[in-house]
């Protein structure tokens, strides 16, 4: 089942997101099972691409509000579609419906292939943080929906996120193609952990939560730190692991000053190296990922990956599949929530551990699995239909 795809994202490394989490396993497998494959991004200053597709880079500003993302601005630069202009694809896929997104549909059009549109994002919550404006949210929600009816095919990334799509007013057909993790489990895992333990003076008794993610307020992590007061509060003794870069961190360094938490939270910024990041989600023994924003995220399914169970606020997009107290944790959208069942849960570390080793086996799936599995065999549909009409 040969295949040549082209992936369009707005996000990818060094920005550490989902949605470029997404993208660029999408080509790492295709390229290293079924074909060719290529990524079209904005530019990062300084950057350099290491991956084993071409990656094709077009002009981009900074987006002041949203750090450390930049806007593409070169849709039409000459260099980029000199490029383009040479390849030869079976399918384009626009991870993005803005800049690249733009480019995606152009370039479809232009070499008669099929265009895939996936919905990653809760994109009404991302404009009314920059906006301030119910109007001017609601009528940039409905440009992207537009832009989604140019697509052949439209994806959403699990049943809750399709809804979401749905809601905003899109009316054509949405396939769920979930979202995998790449965390291939080392045999030298123990070590791994144990040098998490050495980076941050941990001992291998210490009561470890992690949260992975942008730091940016709309993944409620206000909410995060309030509990971990509440928790403190009640005599709960824990280390809290904060890992990802964002325009709201020094926000958060002041709230954790403000509440004393000091002693308790670590703020690890940024970490590219796959191999120190599974140490740090195998360490842990809970990942606290209350996000209402979110819709699939991958970060969950790392955890998972490496047997953490996460805590997620029940009828969010994002609590998919959990089943309180076998595979992960649910609680309300409220710090007080939050901290009552983190208490609940840590006072059986066996039941923590049990849960653990369950989302392991239910949430977590390999993205070569997701590319072998849905991703591929859609891919051909796609084309089978498109080259029908």
């Amino acid at each position: 089942m040969k295949i040549s795809a082209i992936q369009f994202s707005e996000s990818f490394p060094p920005i550490v997101d989902g949605v470029g989490n997404v993208t660029r396993n999408y080509a790492y497998w295709i390229k290293k099972k079924y074909g060719k494959a290529y990524v079209v991004t904005p530019e990062y200053p300084a950057f350099v691409d290491d991956e084993i597709y071409p990656v094709l880079r077009y002009p981009s500003i900074p987006l002041v509000m949203r750090k450390p993302y930049r806007m593409g601005i070169g849709q039409h630069n000459p260099k980029l579609w000199k490029k383009l202009d040479t390849l030869n694809v079976d399918i384009a896929h626009a991870q993005s419906p803005f800049s690249s997104g733009n480019i995606a549909l152009q370039f479809a059009r232009q070499k008669k292939v099929p265009l895939v549109a996936t919905f990653h994002s809760k994109f009404y919550d991302d404009f009314k943080e920059v906006t301030r404006s119910d109007v001017i949210s609601m009528l940039m929600t409905h440009l992207v929906v537009d832009f989604f009816n140019y697509a052949d095919a439209v994806w959403a990334v699990n049943k809750s996120t399709r809804e979401t799509l749905i809601s905003y007013g899109y009316k054509g057909p949405v396939d769920v193609v979930p979202n995998g993790a790449d965390f291939e489990i080392p045999q030298d895992l123990e070590r791994l952990v144990k040098n998490t333990n050495d980076q941050y003076g941990l001992s291998p008794d210490d009561l470890v939560f992690l949260f992975v993610g942008q730091m940016i307020k709309q993944k409620n992590i206000p909410m995060i730190i309030d509990s971990l007061a509440l928790l403190k509060k009640a005599g709960v003794s824990f280390t809290m692991l904060f890992v990802g870069e964002g325009k709201s961190k020094e926000d958060f360094q002041h709230q954790v000053k403000n509440l004393k938490l000091v002693n308790n939270v670590k703020f690890l910024g940024k970490i590219l190296d796959r191999d120190i990041l599974k140490g740090i989600f195998a360490r842990a023994d809970l990942f606290i990922f209350p996000s209402v924003y979110d819709n699939a995220p991958v970060v969950t399914r790392e955890a998972a990956a490496v047997g953490t169970p996460s805590i997620i606020v029940k009828g969010s997009n994002a609590s998919e599949g959990v089943v309180h107290g076998e595979n992960g944790y649910l609680c309300d959208n409220s710090a007080q929530s939050v901290s009552e069942t983190i208490s609940k849960i840590v006072s059986d570390r066996d039941a923590l551990k049990k849960a653990g080793e369950n989302a392991q086996h239910t949430i977590f799936r390999s993205w070569e699995s997701i590319i072998d599995d849905i991703v591929v065999p859609k891919y051909h549909e796609v084309i089978e239909k498109f080259k029908q009409q």
